[in-house]
């Protein structure tokens, strides 16, 4: 059965917009027992009906990849007439989290007997007289645009029938289920610092919705600012080019909002308005993805608060797909999700696989010119990592490993293949090179060397971690090809690969360099020597020796994880210890904070010119860890 038999894809009669907000209603008779909606846009939606909230969010996709929700509506659905408010959010401009596509909603609404309300040019809709549209004021780069909403004017009148757009999609049901709301978080604490300024704690990180309840004698705006950190006694609202606020417009007398589709991040908030009000509520309704935590036994009381903060770190960067941070991008990183996906299979009922599952579908939907994969899923930017490209084949070989699942791999095989191609084609003399052109950032850690230069032209070279994640890539590979009774079309090149590895930058003092004729020893490099066997033993039992003893580059948080499973590939027994040294030095600090997430970096957010995150997700890795040490049992 087609998700649409009748349902047609509508848009305002005015044409679209970037940062348009648009407003559809319609009306229908029921009188069954049971009623299903499909629904889908371009780009975020708020349904209700009689007035009351149903649902909200699309999810992230792209045309040839068209997401539509079925939702239940049996219990707000009531005998005789019904009334649906459709309120639809088009960005317009491509970033990290859409790829810009043609405006527009789609929605049938079916019970037992036949077809009960269809989107069509008779639908009524018009442009949303509240939120103002056209703003196009960042958030992010990556996470689009913030909003202000207009509460003086809300009126029923100014609707017009719509117009029927052209728009080439295939459509597939939701792959995970939708978030849910909790109830509203009360805040720890609330500092009245005048009738003017509100400054709210929440007491931890939440991920939701931004809810706004307060009495106001006048109109007026309201400035809401949210954030991670408070510096000289205020949240961040602007740090360069990011803007982390919204406003709203107040009526006189009693207001209560909510945005059901901007998603807020953070632990504070901070209120501004030009004429006293009183503030009865400002704040984040928690919308968490519903995933089961499994009981374990943690070694050790600093352990287990290491873990239990990785854990939350871990629930609160799921929305529809991962996130890298929900604060500050909510984007969909393949390396990012790589180390979530692993600590998931460990933390979460089943393994978390049906999620992990739809994420790597969504990246693997992709699609670029050149066979690499985009800096994010889905985005519309021409920007790439070509070494993520490299993490996603190993993500793939660690979910069949996981789950023993080998269809995903089966239907995005020709994808995993035309990865390596392009690795292949970008070689010389045996040795993989960096990609050139702007739109390609050699990126690999926020660490010494290997930052690469983002949004520069440079020449393509030959360095140790691009080399060691190829033959990583090949030996996933390999293993795909084996699990999915395919036969493996590159045999011999990950040896002669790591023969040239060895060959080329292994020094005379035991250690792998980064790039030829340098001294430029990372802990990140060495420990990929040792993963991609490019390491004789005795050469990696002598690299060990050095990777935490500070006389290499430290990487940073995320990519620590290739340092500890180097340390265990070569003898778990003997650098336990020290593993879970080095991880109570980097996050008893987090602990201490009494921030319930683990930061980006350690620097925590002082980094990146006080942008860093204070809940990321590739940082977890210690749940991993904890389970291959046995601390967590």
């Amino acid at each position: 059965m087609p998700a649409f038999e009748k349902g047609k894809w509508i848009w305002l009669a005015e044409g679209e917009d970037k940062d348009q907000y648009a407003e559809f209603c319609d009306s229908f008779t029921y009188d069954g027992t049971q009623a299903f909606m499909s629904i889908s846009c371009d780009t975020d939606y708020t349904l209700y009906i009689n007035g009351n909230f149903v649902a909200s969010n699309q999810y992230g996709d792209f045309e040839h990849y068209k997401i539509y929700d079925r939702l239940d509506l049996s219990k707000h659905l009531r005998q005789g007439e019904n009334k649906i408010y459709i309120l639809v959010y088009h960005c317009g401009v491509n970033n990290s989290r859409y790829r810009k596509a043609r405006a527009g909603l789609i929605y049938e609404i079916c019970y037992e007997r036949g077809i009960l309300s269809f989107s069509s040019e008779k639908t009524l809709s018009r442009k949303s007289p509240t939120y103002v549209s056209g703003k196009c004021i960042a958030v992010s780069g990556q996470l689009g645009f913030t909003f202000e909403y207009d509460s003086t004017k809300e009126t029923e009148e100014g609707y017009s029938k719509s117009v029927c757009v052209e728009k080439e999609c295939t459509f597939f049901p939701r792959p995970i289920n939708k978030a849910v709301l909790l109830d509203r978080r009360s805040p720890k604490s609330v500092v009245r610092h005048s009738d003017t300024h509100y400054l709210i704690d929440l007491g931890g990180e939440v991920v939701g919705l931004p809810m706004l309840e307060l009495f106001s004698a006048t109109e007026q705006k309201i400035t809401v600012a949210w954030g991670e950190h408070i510096v000289d006694g205020g949240v961040r609202k602007i740090i360069g080019n990011r803007n982390f606020y919204y406003e709203y417009t107040a009526h006189i007398g009693q207001n209560s909002f909510t945005n059901y589709m901007l998603r807020l991040g953070g632990r504070y908030l901070e209120v501004f308005s030009k004429a006293p009000i009183d503030l009865n509520y400002a704040g984040i309704i928690p919308q968490i993805i519903e995933i089961e935590e499994l009981p374990k036994e943690i070694e050790g009381e600093v352990e287990k608060g290491i873990y239990s903060i990785c854990t939350e770190t871990l629930r609160l960067c799921m929305m529809e797909h991962y996130v890298d941070c929900p604060w500050r991008e909510q984007a969909l990183y393949a390396f990012d999700s790589r180390n979530q996906m692993l600590c998931g299979y460990y933390a979460f009922k089943d393994g978390n696989s049906a999620y992990a599952r739809a994420n790597l579908k969504l990246i693997a939907e992709d699609r670029r010119d050149d066979g690499l994969l985009s800096i994010c899923y889905p985005c519309g930017v021409a920007l790439a990592i070509p070494s993520f490209s490299l993490h996603y084949i190993v993500a793939m070989k660690e979910y069949i490993e996981h789950t023993s699942d080998v269809t995903l791999a089966e239907a995005y095989f020709e994808k995993l293949e035309g990865i390596l191609e392009e690795f292949i084609k970008n070689s010389k003399d045996g040795l993989a090179l960096t990609f050139e052109g702007k739109q390609m950032w050699n990126f690999y850690d926020w660490s010494q060397y290997a930052q690469g230069r983002l949004g520069s032209a440079e020449e393509g070279h030959t360095d140790l971690i691009i080399n060691c994640l190829f033959v990583r890539a090949l030996d996933a590979y390999e293993y795909i090809c084996r699990a999915v009774g395919k036969d493996f079309p590159y045999s011999g090149m990950a040896d002669r690969q790591r023969k040239q590895i060895r060959k080329v930058f292994l020094t005379d003092k035991g250690l792998f360099t980064m790039n030829v004729g340098t001294e430029q020893y990372t802990a990140l490099g060495n420990s990929l020597a040792i993963l991609s066997g490019a390491s004789k033993r005795a050469e990696a039992e002598a690299i060990c020796e050095k990777l935490l003893s500070g006389e290499l580059v430290d990487p940073s948080l995320s990519m620590k994880i290739f340092v500890y499973e180097a340390l265990m590939s070569v003898n778990i027994d003997k650098y336990r210890e020290l593993i879970l040294s080095d991880i109570r030095s980097s996050y008893q600090k987090m602990l201490d904070s009494g921030h319930n997430t683990v930061w980006e970096t350690e620097k925590g957010d002082s980094d990146f010119a006080g942008a860093g995150s204070l809940c990321h997700g590739w940082s977890a890795v210690p749940v991993y860890i904890y389970h291959r040490l046995g601390i967590a049992k």
